[in-house]
């Protein structure tokens, strides 16, 4: 079995909508005084403060006449809030992501609810405290037989609710085997580049409603602070970024979908999407890609049907090479969109010639180093970018070079 979230938008009613105000209204402040006692214990004390401490002080604070309010919604969003706030401290300590910030009302909000605090019964949900069902659009219908493990009602900044039904899905299950493997490289001009030939036009959703967005943005600067009219202002500026949202991913689900029913296994090269955004004449077409988001569905969705997908190293200079004899290019400027060969005299297109070496890459995995191969039911990763002639050049002086700088190996866990 799979554990899949299902997101459906839904309508609540004025008591229902009241209560979700308040339920998320109170999660935030909840996570907000534990962010704040955790890092004044640390500034002032030098004291570790974990999730059993902000349970603590919950309780405590509920007590205090004027947190009274907190006791009026359920219990499970608040310590799911803490939970929350616990695994964010979590990432930042691994390196996997920055020290956890204040939640802010502007960006609407969501509240996680577990088994204890929700009800299922032939096929409506009733949340806690809640005596009436949601008002569900059932966009599609969650899979026969299927139990929700969690809900998440969030609070989007346009006013929109949504709620996301996490459940185990059995209809997810490998597709037949297929002989076909393709290597994609991303681009601006066109959002993807096949091995085949294939390029995928990148519909620019920003670039299309860029003109409402921005005379929205330039009304919202003009109203007061705290105003009704602002507002107003600052919720239709939230509708067109969720029209470029939803339109962007709508878009992606779709392309990565069909990539990976057509292929076995796929090739893409792992980009840095942070340090590219650092380029700020190319930040906000990039953005607007979502190469990142691209790669992710990729990723689990090759995971969920038995597909193969492998990323290879972003020093691999795929752009660089060529795909008929593997000789390299010294330089290889962005505005150059086709170049010859000056070895063997192939003209290429840029894009085009990178996926093919991203594909060869895939096939001959002796060819170069760099990438992240399947072998023996594992994955392994081989540092070290390096051409084939490059690395004919390193076997001939092999014996000069010191015996620590071999290739490392990593082995990754098959999921």
């Amino acid at each position: 079995m799979t554990l899949r979230a299902f997101r459906y938008r839904f309508y609540p009613t004025h008591e229902q909508e009241s209560l979700l105000r308040r339920t998320v209204g109170c999660v935030r402040l909840v996570y907000n005084k534990a962010l704040e006692a955790r890092s004044q214990a640390w500034k002032e004390r030098q004291e570790k403060v974990g999730y059993r401490e902000t349970s603590k002080m919950l309780t405590q604070w509920k007590k205090e006449e004027e947190l009274q309010f907190l006791g009026e919604v359920s219990a499970v969003p608040l310590q799911q809030g803490l939970r929350h706030l616990d695994r964010g401290y979590s990432n930042f300590f691994a390196g996997r992501a920055k020290y956890p910030r204040f939640k802010k009302k502007r960006n609407g909000g969501s509240a996680e609810f577990t088994k204890a605090a929700f009800r299922w019964r032939n096929g409506s949900l009733y949340l806690a405290k809640s005596q009436e069902p949601l008002n569900i659009r059932w966009s599609r219908q969650l899979p026969k037989g299927a139990e929700p493990s969690t809900v998440t009602v969030r609070l989007e900044p346009s006013g929109r609710w949504h709620v996301s039904i996490l459940a185990d899905d059995d209809t997810v299950k490998p597709l037949p085997q297929s002989e076909k493997s393709v290597g994609v490289d991303v681009g601006i001009a066109h959002l993807a580049i096949t091995s085949d030939g294939e390029k995928v036009e990148n519909p620019r959703h920003l670039t299309k409603h860029y003109k409402r967005l921005r005379r929205a943005q330039k009304s919202l600067s003009r109203k007061i602070k705290g105003s009704r009219n602002r507002e107003k202002a600052r919720r239709q500026v939230a509708k067109i970024h969720e029209q470029i949202k939803d339109s962007r991913s709508d878009y992606l689900h779709k392309l990565t979908t069909r990539l990976v029913r057509e292929n076995q296994t796929i090739a893409v090269e792992d980009l840095s999407v942070k340090n590219l955004l650092r380029n700020h004449k190319l930040a906000k077409h990039i953005s607007d890609c979502a190469w990142g988001e691209f790669v992710n569905q990729l990723d689990y969705k090759c995971q969920w049907y038995g597909r193969t997908l492998v990323k290879v190293d972003k020093w691999f200079p795929s752009s660089k090479l060529c795909a008929s004899c593997g000789h390299q290019m010294d330089s290889m400027p962005l505005s150059v969109r086709e170049w010859t060969c000056p070895k063997c005299g192939t003209v290429h297109d840029r894009d085009i010639n990178a996926a093919k070496n991203l594909l060869a890459e895939l096939r001959d995995p002796c060819k170069a180093v760099g990438h992240t191969v399947s072998a023996c039911g594992a994955s392994v990763r081989l540092e070290g970018s390096r051409s084939g002639e490059q690395l004919q050049k390193t076997r001939k002086r092999k014996k000069q070079e010191p015996k620590s700088r071999g290739l490392g190996i990593t082995v990754l866990p098959v999921r």
